[in-house]
């Protein structure tokens, strides 16, 4: 990374992907997000990033589960990528923002007609009696929504991660590793995404 440091993080970043989506056998754009609730206990699971924008990074999900209630609660996040087979990692930091109700539902709509009607059916983080459980509420929702669309659920959405540090990790013999850090200098804006400040840190 001895050239990265005065070039824009989603610029590299969408270099980074580009790479792993070569190399890594499933799922380049899992991620895992730490989020806390409102009295700060943290919690870490594997989501998958479903868009990047000069604003952030954006997932979705069920606002009732767990993580959507923390996000609700909690409006600050944590972000990591790694990428084993390339030996890098990305960290990213920052405030947490709803999306808004048309890219919801412009994503809710390219999703496989089965993965919308599970999202009606799973009442995501409560407690499952059994498989069979789930496997009737799907095909509940089946039944309904067997002619015409499925609607997006109102408590289905979408969060974006507006990074306020974004840490690009590199492997390098010895532990003596890459840590370029870039820093957001005022909010991000669509008019003034950049606004960024640069430094390297020990390993």
């Amino acid at each position: 990374m001895t050239d990265s440091s005065e070039r824009d993080p989603y610029e590299l970043f969408a270099e980074w992907m580009k790479e792993a989506e070569q190399s890594e056998p499933n799922d380049p754009n899992a991620m895992a997000l730490a989020t806390a609730d409102a009295a700060g206990v943290p919690s870490v699971r594997m989501v998958l990033l479903k868009g990047i924008d000069p604003r952030g990074f954006v997932f979705y999900t069920n606002t009732e589960s767990r993580k959507g209630e923390q996000l609700l609660a909690n409006r600050n996040a944590a972000l990591c990528f790694h990428w084993k087979t390339l030996r890098r990692q990305v960290r990213v930091e920052g405030a947490v923002e709803v999306v808004t109700d048309a890219e919801a539902d412009a994503y809710f709509e390219s999703r496989p007609r089965e993965s919308r009607i599970g999202a009606w059916a799973s009442q995501q983080s409560r407690p499952l009696e059994g498989r069979w459980e789930l496997e009737k509420r799907v095909a509940q929702f089946t039944a309904k929504y067997a002619i015409g669309t499925v609607p997006r659920p109102p408590h289905w959405t979408g969060f974006r991660i507006l990074p306020s540090r974004i840490e690009f990790w590199r492997d390098r013999p010895f532990r003596l590793h890459d840590r370029l850090v870039f820093h957001r200098a005022g909010e991000a804006t669509d008019a003034a995404p950049q606004g960024w400040t640069t430094e390297r840190l020990y390993p």
